[in-house]
């Protein structure tokens, strides 16, 4: 029987990545105003929103606050709440651009509960199909993602800026 193998190389560079003390991804990419090339695809006042370079599904975002704190406990008000609206919005954005058939939305917070930049805060709005992932993520231990990022920012940046 021949051996087929699906490849996944770019999760590679994010294993192998140099993982830097203060080099918060959070803090660090909106600092630019290349939004472009750093997947933010929306700035709100108190955060903003980002895709996932590392998605779980073709439009895998992001909704962090600017300001650096580790729990939502230590957020104010309005920061809450410019939170969960973004997420509303991004829930409307991936709707209208992929119609998926449900979503995802979570905060690992703490390195144990799974958070990769534990000492930012940010919530996880991830699309989601029936059988998305079908028998690749038990088995080969492998994401099937279908676009590439640049068109995935492209496509929910235009959808972000019309709301």
């Amino acid at each position: 029987m021949a051996e087929h193998r699906l490849w996944a190389p770019w999760r590679m560079s994010y294993i192998r990545a140099e993982k830097k003390p203060g080099g918060c991804i959070f803090c660090l990419l909106p600092e630019t105003d290349d939004d472009k090339r750093r997947f933010v695809i929306h700035r709100g006042e108190r955060c903003f929103v980002i895709l996932n370079a590392f998605p779980y599904n073709s439009g895998h975002l992001m909704v962090a606050p600017f300001r650096h704190e580790s729990s939502i406990e230590a957020l104010d008000g309005d920061e809450l709440l410019e939170l969960m609206t973004l997420a509303q919005r991004s829930l409307a954005a991936l709707r209208e651009a992929y119609r998926p058939e449900g979503f995802n939305l979570g905060i690992n917070d703490g390195e144990v509960a799974g958070a990769g930049y534990a000492d930012h805060v940010h919530l996880h709005v991830v699309p989601r199909w029936a059988a998305d992932s079908n028998f690749m993520a038990v088995t080969g231990d492998t994401r099937v993602v279908p676009q590439a990022l640049d068109d995935t920012y492209a496509e929910l940046r235009d959808r972000f800026a019309a709301r």
